[in-house]
C-alpha cells in the first residue's frame, strides 16, 4: 500500500507539472522558446527531474538540468550565473588567453581583441568605456575561450546599458571576426520587456554599423520568477523576448498546488464494486471500464465516454446515448464524427505487454491532443467545462449497485 501511494502522488506531481507547462506554452505561444529552470525550488527527492521531465512534456523547449538532460535526452540550455561573473576582477585573470579562429590558423589574444572591439562599441553607444565593469569583461572573454560557439550573456550583473551590454557586444564582435557567432543573452532583473527593446535597439545599431546582420537577431532571454501573469505582461506590453527561463511558477504549481485525484476500488474478483457518498462528484464509477474520446466535425473533442470493457465501440456517425457525470439523472444523445479509443494496456500481471512510448513520443502526443482542443475549452479564463459522461449500459450497473447498497 505504500509503494502505490507514492506511486499515486508522483503521479498526481507528474500530471500538476505538465499541465502547468503546457498553461505557460499556451500563454507563450508556439515561437516563443521556453527553459525550465526550477532545479532548486523543485520538491521531494526526485522533484528537480520530474519537472525537467514532465515541463519537456507539457511543452517546454529545454532544461537547464544537465542530469535530466542526460537521462532523458531533453535538449539542454544555460548562461552564465552571476556568481561566475562576480568571480574576476580584471582581464589579467582570464586563463587560457588564446583562442583559434574557426576555420583554422594562428591563435588570437582575445582579451586583447575585445579591449579594442569596447572601445568600438562605446564610441558608438555613446558610454564611457570605463564604466564597463572590467570583472564582468573578464567573465565573459573567460566564457568564451572556453565556450567560443556557445557564449551567451548574463546581462544584469552591474549595469546592463552602461556595462554588460557594451561588454557583450564587444565579446560578441570579437568571435565573430574569429569566425564564431554568440547565441544570446539573458536578463535576470528589471522591466524586462522595456529593456529586452533597448537591447534589441543596441544589437541592431551594432549589427548596421559594423556591418554584421546576424547580430541584429540574437536571441534575448529572461527569467526572474516568470509567472502567467509576466507572459500576459509581455504580450501586453510588447517585447523583442525570444526566450523565457521559468523555475519557481512552473515546478511548485503555485496556481493549483493539489490533485484532487485519488485510487479507489472499481472491481474485486472480477464483481463491480461501488463507494457510494452523497457528493456526486466522489463517487466511483464501477466496474471494468474502457474510454473513448468523441470529436465533432471540426475535428474537436467534445467529450470523453466511459464504457464497461466489454461493450462494442461506439461508430463514427451513429448516435450514442450518454450520461454525463454531474448529471446523471439526464440521458443526452450525441453523434460524433471521430471516435478515438484511449485506454491501451502498457502492463498486465505485472509484464509489459506493449512497448512503452519514448519520451519525445509522449511529448508530442500531448502537444497534438492539446492543439487539437476548441478554443472554448483551450482558454486559460474561464473555459468551457470538458464533459466527461458513461454509457446506457454502465449508467445502468451504476444505478444498480446504488439501488442495492441503499
Amino acid at each position: 500500500m505504500f509503494n502505490l501511494a507514492c506511486c499515486h502522488l508522483s503521479l498526481l506531481l507528474h500530471s500538476l507539472v505538465a499541465t502547468n507547462a503546457a498553461r505557460f506554452r499556451l500563454l507563450a505561444g508556439p515561437d516563443m522558446k521556453l527553459m525550465e529552470i526550477g532545479l532548486r525550488r523543485a520538491q521531494g527527492p526526485d522533484g528537480a527531474l520530474s519537472a525537467s521531465k514532465y515541463s519537456y512534456i507539457g511543452g517546454f523547449d529545454c532544461t537547464s538540468n544537465i542530469l535530466a538532460g542526460k537521462l532523458y535526452g531533453i535538449p539542454v540550455r544555460g548562461t552564465i550565473a552571476h556568481s561566475f561573473i562576480m568571480s574576476f576582477t580584471s582581464l589579467e585573470e582570464v586563463r587560457p588567453r588564446e583562442l583559434p579562429p574557426l576555420a583554422g590558423g594562428e591563435p588570437v589574444d582575445l582579451p586583447s581583441l575585445t579591449e579594442q572591439w569596447l572601445r568600438r562599441v562605446c564610441e558608438l553607444l555613446g558610454t564611457p568605456q570605463e564604466k564597463a565593469n572590467q570583472g564582468e569583461l573578464a567573465a565573459f572573454v573567460s566564457y568564451a575561450v572556453t565556450f567560443p560557439q556557445d557564449f551567451q550573456g548574463l546581462l544584469d550583473t552591474y549595469c546592463v546599458r552602461r556595462s554588460g551590454l557594451p561588454n557583450f557586444c564587444a565579446v560578441a564582435l570579437a568571435l565573430h571576426q574569429l569566425g564564431y557567432r554568440a547565441i544570446g543573452v539573458r536578463l535576470d532583473s528589471g522591466d524586462l520587456a522595456q529593456q529586452s527593446k533597448e537591447i534589441r535597439q543596441v544589437l541592431r545599431a551594432c549589427g548596421a554599423h559594423f556591418q554584421v546582420p546576424w547580430f541584429e537577431t540574437i536571441p534575448i532571454a529572461v527569467s526572474n520568477d516568470i509567472s502567467e501573469q509576466s507572459l500576459e505582461e509581455f504580450s501586453r506590453e510588447g517585447s523583442e523576448i525570444n526566450m523565457i527561463g521559468v523555475g519557481t511558477n512552473l515546478v511548485t504549481c503555485p496556481l493549483q498546488p493539489s490533485l484532487g485525484c485519488v485510487y479507489k476500488l472499481v472491481e474485486v474478483n472480477g464483481s463491480p464494486c461501488l463507494k457510494l457518498t452523497e457528493d456526486e462528484e466522489k463517487m466511483t464509477i464501477p466496474g471494468s471500464k474502457t474510454i473513448y474520446r468523441l470529436y465533432d466535425a471540426a475535428g474537436h473533442p467534445f467529450m470523453d465516454l466511459m464504457a464497461l470493457e466489454e461493450e462494442p465501440s461506439p461508430s463514427a456517425g451513429q448516435e450514442v446515448a450518454v450520461h454525463v457525470l454531474g448529471q446523471l439523472g439526464e440521458t443526452s444523445k450525441v453523434v460524433p464524427t471521430t471516435v478515438e479509443p484511449l485506454h491501451r494496456t502498457y502492463f498486465r500481471d505485472g509484464q509489459v505487454c506493449e512497448p512503452l512510448p519514448s519520451l519525445m513520443e509522449v511529448r508530442n502526443h500531448a502537444q497534438v491532443s492539446l492543439s487539437l482542443l476548441s478554443p472554448a475549452h483551450r482558454r486559460l479564463r474561464e473555459p468551457q467545462p470538458y464533459p466527461v459522461a458513461v454509457t446506457e449500459k454502465l449508467h445502468h450497473l451504476l444505478t444498480k449497485l446504488r439501488q442495492a447498497s441503499q
